[in-house]
């Protein structure tokens, strides 16, 4: 959700030094289009048809400071040491509605978001040019604004304790993106994911296991000329039900960009990224009014291991509303009438 973090802050320092280096930078920048971690526990469990809500706040810390070889303006050979801290806060709204009618045997469902936000960044880099010297530069900002609009489509089937799913993901580039400023919620591109999921659930043991994985396709952003890869991402969670509404367990990720960056402004190559990252969650069913319930779930995710990428970690609170599923005839209370 940084949004060409890397590009952007190289070009800020150096820019203060009076160097024009061509642009250049990881996948999305450090960070891509698919924020890994989206899909986690019961995720390819059917819900029950009707309009839901949901909200959802992340709370994103990165950092990174590595040497990468880039092409400067003038042909000349040299590295870049960036050091980058960036955060981002976003409360991320969503509507769900899932249809009564089967599709192809499944349940379908489609969800709109958008989410204002915070996002810094402070950056400090040093050039060191062919003939060894160097000059050193730093910038920063910080802005609140709005992300892109995104969608998602899903089409979910059961069949006792096994649960699959696809689905389809993509955005809406919106006014807010600023190819001059370092703080971007918005990407200034279109891009589609899709993939599918499978998710174990047996309510007798309390056992649950989801697993998510799909590929990213990135249109070019043509403020920057400038094309992501194809990115391939997996997400997963275990819990266990420790009570009825309660479950707790861990959740991780695996995300690996699959095909080289491209374009006038990808100087640095393919710069594939990688990370990988884990982390615990918990997760409460709370009844409310009848015939509908909430759901709250906090995770967090730290990176293990990155490669091309911001170095993040993650904290995320979800709540969502939804129809419940109707009681069974012998859980409801007997009324006699005389």
């Amino acid at each position: 959700m940084i949004g060409h973090i890397r590009q952007a802050a190289l070009l800020a320092a150096l820019a203060t030094t009076g160097v024009a280096p061509q642009p250049a930078l990881a996948d999305a920048g450090g960070v891509s289009f698919w924020l890994p971690g989206i899909f986690g526990s019961l995720a390819a469990v059917p819900g029950m048809p009707g309009w839901a809500y949901s909200t959802i706040y992340i709370h994103l810390q990165g950092n990174a400071g590595a040497g990468q070889n880039f092409v400067t303006s003038g042909g000349a050979r040299g590295s870049v040491a960036a050091g980058i801290n960036a955060h981002v806060d976003a409360l991320v709204q969503g509507i769900t509605y899932t249809s009564p009618m089967s599709v192809l045997g499944g349940q379908a469902a489609f969800t709109v978001l958008a989410a204002p936000g915070n996002v810094g960044i402070g950056i400090d880099a040093t050039l060191t040019g062919p003939r060894g010297n160097t000059i050193s530069g730093s910038a920063s900002d910080n802005r609140t604004t709005l992300t892109d609009v995104f969608y998602q489509g899903t089409l979910k089937w059961n069949q006792g304790v096994h649960n699959e799913m696809v689905y389809v993901v993509g955005n809406i580039p919106s006014g807010t993106y600023d190819s001059s400023r370092l703080a971007n919620l918005s990407f200034g591109f279109p891009a589609v994911d899709a993939g599918a999921g499978y998710t174990y659930l047996d309510l007798k043991t309390g056992h649950e296991f989801s697993v998510v994985g799909g590929l990213t396709y990135n249109f070019e952003n043509p403020f920057l000329q400038y094309q992501n890869g194809i990115d391939f991402h997996v997400d997963w969670a275990a819990s266990q039900f420790v009570t009825k509404n309660v479950h707790i367990g861990v959740a991780g990720y695996f995300f690996q960009q699959l095909t080289d960056d491209r374009g006038p402004g990808a100087k640095l190559g393919g710069f594939k990224g990688q990370a990988i990252g884990i982390g615990p969650q918990v997760g409460f069913i709370i009844p409310l009014s009848e015939g509908y319930q909430g759901y709250l779930n906090l995770r967090g995710y730290k990176d293990l291991e990155v490669e091309n990428r911001l170095s993040t970690w993650t904290a995320w609170v979800t709540f969502a509303i939804s129809p419940a599923a109707p009681e069974p005839a012998s859980a409801k209370p007997i009324v006699r009438k005389y």
